[in-house]
This record gives C-alpha cells, structure tokens and sequence, in this order.
C-alpha cells in the first residue's frame, strides 16, 4: 500500500494541480492513498519550517509531499515538490497532467475559500466547548464582589454559556484576589468552569472575549484636573496594547468608573483601534439613579419606567432627558393593559422640582460617584453585557457611551452617551428618532468639556476651563442677591465638573503600579 501526504498553502496553483493528480490516482488505484494537509498562507511558512525540523528535511516551497512508510514504522521519505511528484507518478504510474493554467488559478482560489470556510467551523465548535473568557480589571475593587454573582448566575450570557472569570489586578492586590478567588468557587455556580488570577501585566487578557474595566488605578496623589486628565493615558495606553495583543479578535470591552468614563472609553479605542467599535461605556448607572428619583416621586417602581436618555458626558456634564420617558402599571385614573404606557412628564405635573430637586439630587449622586461604587454599578455593567449579547427589549431605548459620528449634530472624535438598542450581538444608534433635539446651549457645555478633556489628556491643550456661557459669565459680576436665582438659571443638565486640590475626592487615593509599567510595542 502507498499513502502520500500532500501539503501545501492553500492559494497555491501546483498544490492545486499536484492534488488533481493526486486524487485521480488514488480513484483508480486500489493502493493509492493520499492525505492531504491545507495551511493558510500567514502560517504557510512556519509550519513548513516545523514539519522540515522535526524530520530533518529540506524543503522551502509548496507543495511538499512525502510518502508514508506504514509497513516499515519510522518517519516518512520525502518525495519534494509538484515535479518530483509528477515525475514518480509517470515513472511509476504512467500518468501525467495537462491541467492549464487558468484552471490551477481557479482551483487555488476554492480552496483557500474551503480552508477558510473550515477553520472558520472549527472555531465555532470550539467556541461551544471552550469556555467563554472574562477579564475583570481593577478587581479588589467593591463593584467586583458585586458583579462576579450575577456574572455567574447565568443571567447575563446564558444558562447554556460557561464562563472563565480571570481577576486582574497589581500585586499588593494578590492576597485579595486569592480570597476573592476561593469565595467564587464556594458559589458553585454550573456556568463557572473556573476563577484565575492575574498580578502579571504581560499576561493580561489573554484569550478574552469580555473585558470589564473597573476604576482605574493611580499611584500618586492628584491636585489638578490636569493631572488628573493627564495619567488616565498611560494606563489606557497599557491596556489598548495589551488588549490589541493578548485578546480574542471579537473581545468587547466595557468601561465603567467614577471619573472621566468618556475620557478613558476614547483612549482604550485610541490604542486598540482594530476594536474600537467594541469598546462602550456603561451609562445604565446615571439612569437608573433618575428613574429610581422618578419613581420616588410618583409612588412607583423605578423598573414601571422606561426610556430616560441620559447624553454627554456619563461621569461629567449629562442631560437627562425625560421626553421620550414613559411610565407601565401607574396607578391612577387611567388604566390599561400591561403594555399600556403614559408619558412620565404629563404626570409628574410639578416642574419645579423636575428643574430643581430632581437634577439637583442627580448632581450630588454622581458628584460623589456613588452610582458607580457597590450594586449599582455591577448592576449597569451586567445589564449592558446581558443586552450586548442578547439584545435589548424590543422598543426600549438604552443609553449608552459610544464614539461620536456625527448623530444628533455631536463632534465627531468624542464618546458621548446617546440613545441606542442591541440587536444581534450589537448596538445601533437610534438616530430616527423624533422630537429629541438638544439646544445649542446645553450641547455646546457637555461636548466642550468633553473635547477638552481629550486635548488635555493627550498634551495638546494645558489647561482645562470649564464651560460657561454667556449669561453666566455676566452673572460673576452681580451682587449677592441675585446669587440664588442664578444658581438654577440652566438647571436641565448635571454639572460635574471635577473638583481640584482638596476639593477632589479621589486626591488622596492611592493605587496600584501599573502606569509604572511600559510594555514594548
């Protein structure tokens, strides 16, 4: 019995001829056999070079071919190429090929598509079997003890999904992380095949289909907003690399955090830009602290609420707009069935505290950055994640942190939340929407401070000056007494700009070392 290996690239026009030949000979010889092996040309090479090392041979070009010595045991004898092929099947078959040019050319092509086509099916087997692979930055953080249960309860991918936690962060971190580890496994979760942890930065999200960045680290003390802007770079520099590097083609990443969200989702998409359109920032948190507002005033429950919009900046100047805004099951004279919805503004019939108490309790909530600390923000962060994969409910609007093209008259080049629905493993802007232009004023203030952070941030402004427009700038020069009607002269947004020196509520906050770290590129 003879049994020949034919391999070669799979764009190849003689691998093409060489496998006619070849599949002619073993159709019409009992004891003819051939395996053939089909390589992509990125990896053509180097997989030649292994085969030739590992027998001994020399050979530099496709095809090779060798015959298989099955009733002597040992490695194979190399035959060579396409003519040394051609001529052992004329010497000892009498057979030749004719095959023309045109026709190897066309037969080259289909195989590269066949080959591609099966590695494409081999990775989708191998999706169902291999765990999914999730990266959880920053995790000694508390929004993590928070996350891992309802990422392993199987809401979020699926009961049918298993998942791989890996918990990332520095190395002073590495006895939390061990504990955090051990009280994972204790869940015996059935969608969790395992917990890792990771204090080696090289080693970052390898393999990562979800990365979930949890505030970010510092290592020293900030007393400027400059500062403050400026050493959010390295780290994003670090993490785009690594990303870029070590992770799935297909990994979505998902920001959250108390500070420069927008700022940080940007640089991420700055220095991994193959996967820019898969890095968002969660704005569920800013959401579902106006709805909870919402529904204390109106005596419902915040999940009756549907469709606020929050735009701009997610931990910065934002406008929650309640336009679109609709309320299910309220009670009043009014009744429908369970899909019956009214709009919340023509029931909530004081503007005064819509203007005031309302925005002015949105203000002090993310002033402090407490819709990203604890349950909120792992409950944002799952939600998105469990819409991502599975899609939104259909006809509600999602807000959402995504890079800028130019919807809704926004600068292109900046992330900034907008109203969005998941469909399909992805997100679409909803830009057909009616009735929602923002004013030239409240637009001007989210996205001039969210450009000037981007310039700053990158060295190319020094310093940060907060938006105020014209009426405001006149009001500095008023007396004290009309101080307080000026304090709620533009109330329809949340003012955040950060605070500086003492004021910062993050100065004194110490981190890890990785901005200490720089990775060649």
């Amino acid at each position: 019995m003879a049994k020949f290996v034919l391999a070669g690239r799979a764009d190849d026009p003689y691998y093409a001829k060489a496998e006619i030949l070849a599949d002619y000979l073993q159709k019409n010889l009992p004891d003819f056999h051939v395996f053939k092996i089909t390589q992509h040309p990125d990896v053509w090479e180097e997989w030649l070079r292994d085969v030739c090392e590992k027998n001994k041979w020399s050979h530099r070009s496709s095809p090779i071919i060798w015959r298989e010595l099955l009733d002597r045991g040992g490695k194979g004898l190399l035959l060579g190429g396409y003519n040394e092929f051609l001529e052992h099947a004329q010497l000892y078959y009498d057979v030749t090929s004719s095959m023309t040019t045109e026709l190897m050319k066309a037969i080259a092509q289909e195989n590269l598509e066949a080959h591609i086509q099966k590695e494409l099916e081999k990775d989708s087997l191998k999706d169902l079997i291999d765990p999914l692979q999730v990266w959880i930055t920053s995790a000694s953080a508390p929004a993590c003890y928070n996350l891992i249960p309802i990422l392993t309860s199987g809401e979020v991918f699926g009961m049918h999904t298993e998942i791989s936690i890996a918990l990332f962060d520095n190395k002073q971190a590495e006895k939390t992380l061990q504990n955090l580890a051990l009280d994972v496994q204790d869940l015996v979760s059935p969608v969790l095949r395992s917990v890792s942890i990771c204090t080696r930065v090289e080693d970052a999200f390898r393999q990562a289909h979800v990365v979930i960045i949890l505030d970010d680290p510092r290592t020293k003390e900030v007393y400027t907003i400059e500062e403050c802007l400026r050493s959010r770079v390295p780290l994003c520099r670090l993490y785009g690399y690594l990303i870029e590097k070590n992770a799935r083609d297909s990994v979505r990443v998902i920001v959250g955090g108390k500070t420069f969200v927008n700022l940080k989702t940007l640089l991420l998409m700055r220095y991994a830009p193959s996967i820019a359109h898969n890095i968002v920032a969660v704005a569920l948190g800013v959401e579902g602290q106006a709805r909870a507002a919402l529904a204390r005033k109106m005596k419902t429950s915040p999940s009756y609420i549907k469709d606020v919009i929050i735009w701009g900046n997610i931990s910065g100047n934002c406008y929650v707009d309640l336009r679109k805004a609709k309320i299910y099951k309220y009670e009043s004279a009014v009744w429908g069935p369970p899909h019956f919805s009214r709009p919340v503004l023509s029931l909530v019939f004081d503007s005064e505290w819509v203007n005031r108490e309302f925005v002015t309790t949105l203000k002090d909530l993310t002033a402090t950055g407490k819709q990203f600390g604890g349950i909120l923000a792992a409950h944002s962060i799952a939600t998105t994640l469990k819409y991502w994969y599975h899609g939104s409910p259909y006809g509600e609007i999602v807000s959402l942190g995504v890079l800028s093209e130019g919807q809704f008259g926004i600068p292109e080049g900046i992330v900034f939340s907008m109203p969005v629905k998941f469909e399909n493993g992805t997100w679409v802007v909803l830009t057909d929407l009616k009735d929602i232009e923002i004013s030239e004023q409240t637009m001007a203030r989210m996205t001039s401070d969210l450009m000037q952070e981007k310039l700053v941030a990158l060295g190319d402004l020094l310093y940060f000056q907060p938006y105020q427009p014209e009426h405001e700038r006149a009001a500095l020069t008023t007396t004290d007494d009309n101080e307080e009607n000026q304090e709620y002269a533009d109330v329809d947004y949340l003012d955040l700009t950060p605070k500086t020196n003492s004021e910062n509520p993050f100065s004194q906050e110490l981190t890890n070392d990785f901005e200490n770290i720089s990775m060649e590129q």
